[in-house]
């Protein structure tokens, strides 16, 4: 059975860690390591991190030398991977039991080195303790295929549902911005050729509108969007204008979703 490498940066999270965590534990496909990077929490974060990986040898936290940010913490624990795949969950979100299981026979059957899931979007003032909620109908469904060129035009890819094939991509790091690592991730491995498949079925929650959270202000993503075009993938002025023209619009098409 192939390994999940599954990646969790932790930042005081401490009221919403343990659901996230638990979701990982109790997939159906059994074969996960769970790296947690928690990046100098001031609260309880790491004391419960501590406590899971005292009941269950697969949860492997460590702490982060300083803080380094969201993209600096997914690093430290891609580079501790040892599995076949290399998924993503934050801590304030959560895995439906059978994400793991069907996500890689899709990859599997498809042949897909990137791939990832529809998933449901729920208040951020449910219980975060609680892995028992009811999907109230609001689900972000994933596009079947995407490749590069669509990609630019709107991130497709919920980072909580991703997942990549490290023997046929290698150990892909994100790059280390504040905001927007993930879809630097995804964009680099579609540069270099491959595309990415989505399965429809909603297999995550999305905690919506965390206090804090880096993407609870969608427009304030532009500056780093721009960044992103610019900096990362070397776009031209205009053709960064339109790809941020169209990111923008997603940004606030979602926060109404």
């Amino acid at each position: 059975m192939p390994l999940v490498s599954v990646v969790m940066p932790v930042y005081n999270s401490a009221a919403t860690l343990g659901a996230a965590v638990r979701s990982v534990l109790t997939q159906t496909h059994s074969d996960v390591e769970l790296l947690v990077t928690d990046d100098q929490s001031s609260d309880s974060s790491m004391d419960l991190l501590r406590e899971f990986a005292a009941q269950d040898e697969r949860v492997l936290p460590r702490s982060a030398p300083e803080r380094g940010g969201a993209g600096r913490a997914r690093n430290l624990a891609i580079e501790r991977a040892r599995g076949d795949y290399v998924a993503f969950l934050d801590s304030d979100d959560m895995w439906l039991p059978e994400k793991t299981e069907k996500q890689l026979a899709f990859a599997a059957e498809g042949d897909a080195p990137l791939t990832f899931t529809s998933y449901f979007k729920m208040d951020a003032d449910h219980d975060g303790e609680s892995t028992d909620w009811v999907p109230n109908g609001r689900v972000i469904a994933a596009r079947a295929h995407v490749d590069y060129r669509a990609m630019l035009r709107r991130d497709y890819i919920g980072a909580l549902t991703a997942m990549y094939d490290r023997n046929a991509l290698g150990t892909r790091l994100m790059p280390e911005m504040r905001k927007r690592q993930d879809y630097a991730l995804w964009l680099s491995i579609m540069r270099d050729g491959a595309d990415a498949r989505g399965l429809a079925e909603p297999l995550a929650v999305y905690r919506s509108g965390q206090a804090g959270s880096l993407s609870s202000n969608k427009m304030s993503l532009v500056k780093y969007n721009w960044s992103l075009y610019r900096e990362h993938e070397h776009l031209s002025v205009p053709r960064a204008t339109r790809a941020l023209a169209g990111a923008a619009w997603q940004s606030l098409r979602n926060s109404r979703i």
